[in-house]
């Protein structure tokens, strides 16, 4: 008797009802999601997840129910896109490191990759997970094939039908309703579900499919979030007998004759915000040209003194910042340049750079410098000039911006991905000769994963330097990508001394988000770390540890700085060394040369700071050995620093959302 006809007299004699199979089924993918996505399965909230996936258990009941004949269909499609779902998050979370938003899908960014550089890459990724779909598929099999014959089937009498889905629809409505009741009464919880978003932090606490609701609430319905603040007893910053970066803005006046709630809470909280002060560093570079360049996932790995020996140069005699983090946001890249250039944390579930393009942003460095007489501001990316709506928010920064397909396609060879090198080379030319000072940023791509022969037109081009050295072929890859970045930053030194003011040029170099390319896609998913670093690393914190290149050719005794920073940090630091007026108290990034406590803030409301760190999973504070402070006063600096980064969530998005600066400047 063959496998078919078995299964076509297969008959369960013991059969379940149907919620119990699709709360079964929901489990078993939310089981696959974290295995291939997280380090743990489940947490303290595990409770809180499966009963969100009963609650979806006993809808889909209810519809096998009510839908009668057809529910073999309704459902099935219901069923097949759940499942689908789960596959496209892993899937998606093993490219990017990032779970898919559903505001990437909304504005095109599935299909920017399907036809754009990156689709070969996607491909590879998709066959590389194939085990990931065919788990997947183990409920919808056992569905369409043995659903008859291991659930009980409905009743056929159609009062008992309507009874028996109305009463799933309201036990799935009641489990719901219980469960976000129950939520409220966990400070942590209730503000990820009601004012503080976050995919990662949401996918880790409420399970995939409550995540989903809440991201379709807040970023595809556009739904406000709340923005009360919490209270912060502890001051994080200290104030100072100093000279404050502020820009004379009576914030306090304005929120006094404000009506609208947000505005006026957002207003009475910067108020009262301690700001950064002015220092010995103040000025420095003031009249000085700035280049500016946020490095396709550029890590400490990527500097190597014989292959890359012009940013191992920088690094030597420029500024060094040893606490220096890039933590990984939800819009990958995007949200990385974000970060980096605006000084504020990008905003979960959506595009921040995008939906800042209608927004007015001072502080940008091309709007800062045009303000004071820089006519020659540019920006510039070699890839696609439309990737990420690039074509809308760079100009708005305050730049001319060219990228392929409007100008650097002229001088940058199409393939993928594009050389840095020839980036520079071709539009150098844009600003060197101005008699006046400029202002130039770059958003590169050559250190784009992955790091092959085979996908990678950059490695391909360096393989002779590095194929002979002793470690694993992708940290070869990873180095000959880089050497393209340092060819650029060679081309860009030698062109400034040959014009004379190699020593009047800041260059500040920093990465979008930690190199997750290096990444293995084998039971040792982090063994390029192990190589580069010695030890396993800790993907909690040190994964993101990076690096800031802050150099000026011809800067004696530049400083070294322990403070713990990040890219956030970055925009107030230049701003303060090119000596603009500008208000602190209205950037989350704080100045990496002033006296402030540094902190480092990640996507999931994790962070470090000057006396320890703390685990937003774990809801746990380690602090450093050397901490001298009582229990009592302990107690008090976790909960006041807890405050302060979901206040820094709450004042970075209410700044997005209400085109906040505009309205300041406005009025």
């Amino acid at each position: 008797m063959n496998i078919v006809k078995r299964i076509r007299e297969f008959d369960s004699k013991v059969k379940v009802y149907p919620v119990v199979f699709f709360a079964v089924a929901i489990l078993y993918m939310e089981m696959i999601l974290r295995g291939f996505t997280q380090d743990h399965f489940f947490g303290s909230t595990f409770a809180i997840i499966l009963c969100f996936d009963i609650a979806a258990a006993f809808l889909l009941g209810a519809l096998t129910n009510l839908c009668g004949k057809k529910s073999k269909i309704v459902v099935g499609i219901i069923f097949t896109l759940i499942a689908v779902l789960y596959a496209t998050q892993i899937i998606y979370y093993r490219f990017f490191n990032k779970y898919l938003i559903l505001n990437t899908v909304a504005k095109g960014g599935f299909a920017q990759v399907v036809t754009g550089d990156m689709f070969y890459d996607a491909i590879r990724e998709i066959k590389g997970n194939f085990h990931v779909i065919l788990l997947m598929l183990v409920p919808l099999v056992v569905y369409f094939g043995f659903f008859d014959k291991l659930v009980k089937r409905p009743e056929k009498r159609l009062i008992k039908k309507l009874n028996n889905g109305v009463i799933g629809l309201v036990v799935s409505v009641f489990i719901h309703a219980v469960v976000v009741f129950a939520i409220s009464f966990v400070p942590t919880l209730s503000i990820a579900r009601n004012g503080l978003f976050d995919t990662s932090f949401s996918m880790g606490k409420f399970g995939l499919l409550y995540t989903e609701v809440l991201d379709v609430k807040y970023n595809l319905l556009d739904i406000d979030q709340k923005i009360d603040f919490q209270d912060e007893s502890v001051k994080i910053y200290k104030e100072l007998e100093a000279e404050a970066n502020v820009a004379g803005i009576d914030l306090e006046a304005l929120a006094e004759a404000e009506d609208d709630k947000a505005l006026k809470i957002l207003s009475k909280y910067l108020a009262q915000k301690t700001p950064t002060y002015k220092n010995e560093y103040t000025g420095m570079y003031k009249g000085y040209n700035l280049v500016m360049v946020v490095a396709e996932g550029f890590s400490p790995y990527a500097i190597h003194k014989d292959l890359t020996p012009t940013l191992y140069k920088m690094q030597e005699e420029g500024f060094d910042f040893t606490n220096f983090y890039t933590p990984i946001w939800g819009v990958s890249t995007s949200d990385g340049e974000y970060t980096a250039a605006t000084g504020l944390i990008p905003k979960s579930g959506v595009w921040s750079f995008s939906e800042s393009s209608d927004n007015y942003m001072p502080y940008c460095l091309g709007n800062m410098f045009r303000s004071i007489g820089y006519d020659d501001t540019y920006a510039y990316h070699n890839n696609s000039y439309v990737y990420y709506r690039r074509h809308e928010s760079h100009p708005n920064m305050g730049y001319t911006y060219k990228g392929y397909g409007n100008g650097v396609e002229d001088y940058v060879t199409n393939v993928w991905p594009q050389s840095d090198h020839e980036l520079v080379k071709g539009s150098i030319d844009d600003y060197i000769d101005s008699d006046e000072p400029f202002c130039a940023y770059y958003m590169t791509v050559s250190g784009h994963l992955d790091y092959d022969t085979q996908t990678n037109a950059m490695v391909a081009k360096n393989w002779e330097y590095v194929k002979d050295l002793d470690c694993s072929d992708t940290l070869k890859g990873y180095y000959a990508c880089n050497m393209e970045l340092d060819r650029a930053m060679e081309e860009l030194l030698r062109r400034l001394n040959e014009k004379g003011i190699a020593d009047k040029t800041v260059i500040a170099i920093t990465p979008d988000h930690y190199p997750y390319g290096l990444e293995q896609d084998t039971g040792d998913m982090y063994a390029i770390w192990r190589e580069v670093l010695g030890h396993a690393v800790d993907t909690q914190y040190e994964l993101y540890e990076s690096n800031f290149l802050l150099y000026c050719q011809g800067t004696e005794n530049a400083p070294t700085i322990d403070k713990v920073c990040y890219s956030a940090d970055i925009l107030p630091t230049l701003l303060n060394l090119f000596g603009f007026e500008y208000d602190s108290r209205l950037l989350i990034g704080r100045d990496i040369l002033s006296s402030s406590e540094g902190m480092v803030i990640f996507s999931d409301r994790s962070f470090i700071c000057e006396y320890g760190r703390y685990d937003s999973v774990e809801d746990e504070f380690v602090f450093d050995q050397d901490v001298t402070m009582t229990a009592e006063e302990k107690e008090e600096y976790v909960e006041s620093a807890i405050a302060y980064v979901n206040n820094t969530f709450k004042v970075s998005s209410g700044i997005l959302e209400h085109d906040y600066f505009g309205y300041v400047f406005e009025e």
